[in-house]
């Protein structure tokens, strides 16, 4: 039976994974979001903001002595560019990767949120700072994304209209 160091390791390495799954997700989606530039800065943003939480967990892991899982890692970049992949093949990408990516940090959160309360019980409150910084970045995500998407939806609705409209009239 696993200690709750055990855990709080292999839940760090899930984590260093999710953030991993994050950078490739949302390096492929601004490749293709161009046309909706505050959108794109706040991707971009948030590429090195994911970055910096991978580092953090990374740091959390090597001082309980463990390193990454190559293996978790891997499954989790490959599922990042699945999904990022499955938005080319429909015209409102934009939305759904919105909304996507509001899920995914709320997703984020409750990891977050869990292993501050692993760290903490193990007794690794310095761990736990450093995931507090996390959880504080995917909140203001998360507040931002909230914020924002129904008017990237009427923007892309408006633009589809406009688009349509300009179409009909040659």
């Amino acid at each position: 039976m696993a200690n709750s160091k055990d855990n709080l390791i292999d839940w760090l390495r899930d984590a260093y994974a999710m953030e991993s799954q994050a950078v490739e997700m949302l390096e492929r989606q601004a490749e293709r979001i161009k046309s909706y530039p505050d959108v794109l800065a706040k991707v971009q943003e948030h590429i090195q903001v994911s970055n910096r939480q991978a580092d953090r967990l990374k740091q959390s892991l090597q001082r309980l002595g463990a390193d990454t899982s190559a293996i978790k890692t891997g499954i989790a970049m490959l599922m990042g560019n699945a999904q990022s992949l499955s938005g080319i093949v429909v015209g409102d990408e934009i939305v759904k990767a919105g909304i996507f990516n509001y899920a995914f940090e709320h997703f984020e959160i409750a990891n977050y949120r869990s292993l501050i309360a692993a760290a903490e019980s193990c007794g690794e409150t310095e761990i736990a700072g450093l995931l507090k910084q996390s959880l504080d970045e995917e909140l203001e995500m998360a507040g931002w994304l909230e914020q924002r998407l129904p008017q990237l939806t009427k923007t892309y609705l408006e633009r589809k209209d406009a688009t349509s409209t300009a179409e009909a009239k040659r």
